[in-house]
């Protein structure tokens, strides 16, 4: 879908990489410039590694691209950036702010030689802020953690990069629509993306109901502040999650399990009842679950129509879909694996020896 767009990755660690690993998935060409020596942080981010030394971490979000290791620092390498800009459709930096300048790259008087270039940039706290934006510390900032968690005990960060995930798929969504704006009036735009913006927004409903509120929210665990019942409960020999989100789901969950006394309570028709009854629905729920294995519960639960599931560990869900120790899951969007993550500097001599004249013609 993209085989005609031409991306300079100058951004590393997650969110950058997830977003240009994107666009390549979707077709992109995708040159990723790295630091000669060390290249992108996450290379040593390890272990894991694989057989040929390459951090799990790295090879999660660097598909789809081509390795060129430069020195912003070099005039040389300098040049060879300013050459490819040239022929770039997109560019994306996470550097901290003035770090381009300082090395003679003013984004605004690129865009302004090259106006039809589309340019993001990610940072971690806004393009006004010098602060180092790394998930852990938006985690904490942005009331994610919060909210995570037993409610009886610490804050807790989300066991996936989330900020930073949210903040590379915001990105991406960020640049193809420049690139539709672009289609439409000749003339790129320099498009800004924050980790603790795309964090804010990510809280949606818990958010809105401290502005509605005034409240703070509070922690939940497995459990849901607006949905009851939709949380884990312990079937006899694994966990399973029960997640009810209409009033009709409700009563085929009641009688799947077999708790009539529930089913037939008007008080627990609609969900505003049951959320004031919480903890007479979850306490005979949970006792009814018990009695069972999990697999049997989620065979009535399924049959009646009640989303539910068992807890997996991430090796058994990885059963399901697939993926590859060298390339990672299947692309979430339309795509597909074209090339493996490049080892540092893979294609250099290839890209400094062609420049990438073609590519800068065509602009």
């Amino acid at each position: 879908m993209l085989s005609d767009i031409n991306v300079l990755d100058l951004s590393r660690v997650l969110a950058g990489p997830l977003a240009t690993m994107l666009l390549g998935d979707l077709g992109a060409n995708v040159i990723k410039v790295e630091r000669p020596g060390s290249g992108d942080d996450t290379r040593g981010w390890g272990p894991p590694f694989d057989a040929a030394g390459e951090s799990a971490y790295y090879l999660s979000v660097n598909r789809n691209k081509k390795s060129l290791g430069a020195d912003l620092t070099l005039a040389p390498d300098r040049e060879l950036i300013r050459s490819l800009i040239a022929g770039a459709d997109v560019v994306v930096d996470n550097f901290k702010r003035g770090m381009l300048a300082r090395n003679g790259f003013d984004v605004s008087a690129i865009l302004a030689e090259h106006p039809k270039l589309v340019w993001c940039t990610i940072t971690g706290f806004g393009p006004d802020s010098d602060r180092a934006g790394y998930d852990f510390v938006v985690q904490a900032e942005q009331g994610w953690m919060a909210i995570t968690g037993d409610p009886n005990g610490a804050p807790m960060k989300v066991g996936v990069a989330l900020a930073d995930v949210v903040a590379g798929k915001d990105a991406c969504i960020a640049i193809l629509a420049a690139l539709v704006a672009r289609a439409r009036t000749g003339r790129g735009r320099h498009v800004t993306v924050s980790l603790a913006g795309s964090a804010s927004a990510a809280l949606v409903n818990v958010a809105q109901n401290a502005l509605v509120t005034g409240e703070e929210p509070r922690r939940w665990g497995n459990g849901h502040p607006n949905l009851v019942p939709y949380q884990l409960f312990e079937a006899s020999d694994r966990p399973l999650v029960i997640a009810v989100g209409n009033d009709a789901q409700w009563s085929a969950c009641a009688r799947a399990l077999g708790l009539a006394a529930l089913a037939d309570d008007p008080r627990l028709r609609a969900n505003a009842g049951r959320i004031a009854e919480r903890g007479r629905v979850i306490a005979m729920m949970s006792a009814r679950i018990a009695e069972r294995s999990a697999s049997q519960w989620i065979a009535l639960l399924d049959a009646a129509g009640v989303p539910c599931g068992v807890v997996r560990t991430v090796l058994e869900s990885l059963r399901e879909v697939g993926g590859s120790a060298h390339t990672g899951i299947a692309p979430s969007v339309p795509g597909s694996v074209r090339m493996p993550p490049p080892r540092l500097d893979e294609h250099g001599a290839s890209i400094r020896a062609l420049q990438w004249s073609a590519f800068a013609e065509r602009r």
